[in-house]
């Protein structure tokens, strides 16, 4: 008797460019790969739903894949552009008023999801220049929280904070459509 996997690479029998790309190599360019491959798998997970990207995970759970998609938005904003760029730029989505606005405000209007989409590619373009152009992984800058962090440090935290997030997106795109996967 054959055993089936019950999750498949979501890319099918293509091969996954999010794998097997890249197992040497210097540090700079594993943190790289590393960010670089959650970031596709948010996208991965999210692709083909319109509307649906809004679907509560449970009540009373504010969580959906656009709101993942808006505070991931956030999260590069907050470590690329505020804290070790130095921009006086604020939050696009939580404000003083509702600090969980990046997942209150996920609704599935259409004009919201693009401008989610757009925001976040915006946000993941200011990065990877930003790390493009770093002459070191010892950059440093400010986190209100943190104190000094380094760009090794932020990147090894978007490593951890997609993948968390990225849980939490098998789930919910499973609970949408029945669609599990790698």
């Amino acid at each position: 008797m054959t055993s089936r996997r019950r999750a498949v690479f979501f890319t099918g029998e293509t091969p996954d460019p999010r794998f097997g790309s890249l197992t040497t190599g210097d540090e700079r360019a594993m943190l790289i790969y590393f960010v670089r491959s959650q970031r596709e798998t948010l996208e991965l997970k999210c692709r083909g739903l319109e509307a649906e990207l809004a679907d509560r995970a449970v009540a009373p759970s504010a969580l959906s894949l656009l709101g993942l998609v808006r505070h991931l938005t956030d999260v590069e904003r907050r470590w690329f552009r505020m804290a070790l760029a130095g921009q006086d730029v604020t939050p696009l989505y939580p404000t003083p008023e509702n600090a969980d606005e990046d997942f209150d405000g996920a609704v599935a209007d259409p004009g919201a999801i693009a401008a989610a989409w757009e925001a976040w590619r915006a946000e993941v373009a200011f990065a990877e220049k930003f790390v493009a152009e770093a002459p070191h992984l010892d950059v440093e800058g400010r986190s209100p929280l943190f104190g000094t962090v380094s760009l090794r440090w932020v990147l090894l935290h978007l490593v951890q904070e997609y993948a968390r997030h990225n849980g939490h997106a098998d789930l919910l795109r499973e609970r949408i459509d029945g669609a599990v996967g790698l």
